[in-house]
């Protein structure tokens, strides 16, 4: 594995935030949605406001994984008021982990849940939770495997598809 590093994302970092975000949304989703559905939700999640609107949130975070000279994915966090919903008491809300395709299975997404708990740890967080889609079976069994547990769902609308989102809660005090 190549150096990593985890960069926080600044406003100047708007082009290079939404491109990644498109790049690994559609090679995650793309084959199981309609192309209407899936233009319908990138172009509202991956509008330059909205993103602009989040990474200047004071509880968001948003990094890109760093793999040498290489961004290899990215990570969006939320505590407080940002998050999307309440989940649990004193918890941080991992929104989005992505990896670039000829990435994965590198261990970046391991590095990446491990840099979500310590940030967490350091804002004295008891627990972090995040969707996953319920027909990912890839992302819930290495979730499971990173020690998170089913302990709801939501209806999460990809354009004007309703599809059910697990949400998974780790505690990590």
């Amino acid at each position: 594995m190549n150096q990593l590093e985890l960069i926080q994302c600044k406003v100047e970092d708007l082009a290079k935030l939404k491109a990644i975000g498109i790049e690994t949304y559609k090679d995650t989703f793309e084959v199981q949605n309609t192309p209407e559905n899936m233009k319908a939700y990138l172009d509202t999640a991956y509008a330059e406001s909205k993103l602009l609107e989040e990474l200047q949130t004071a509880d968001s975070f948003f990094y890109f994984l760093q793999a040498g000279a290489q961004t290899v994915g990215y990570l969006k966090l939320n505590v407080n008021q940002a998050q999307t919903e309440e989940i649990a008491e004193n918890s941080l809300e991992i929104e989005r982990i992505y990896i670039r395709k000829a990435h994965c299975r590198k261990g970046y997404g391991r590095y990446l849940l491990q840099a979500a708990e310590e940030k967490a740890r350091a804002l004295e967080k008891s627990s972090v939770w995040l969707g996953v889609w319920e027909y990912n079976l890839n992302a819930r069994a290495f979730y499971e495997k990173m020690g998170f547990k089913r302990v709801s769902q939501h209806a999460f609308f990809m354009g004007d598809d309703e599809q059910i989102d697990f949400i998974l809660l780790k505690n990590i005090v």
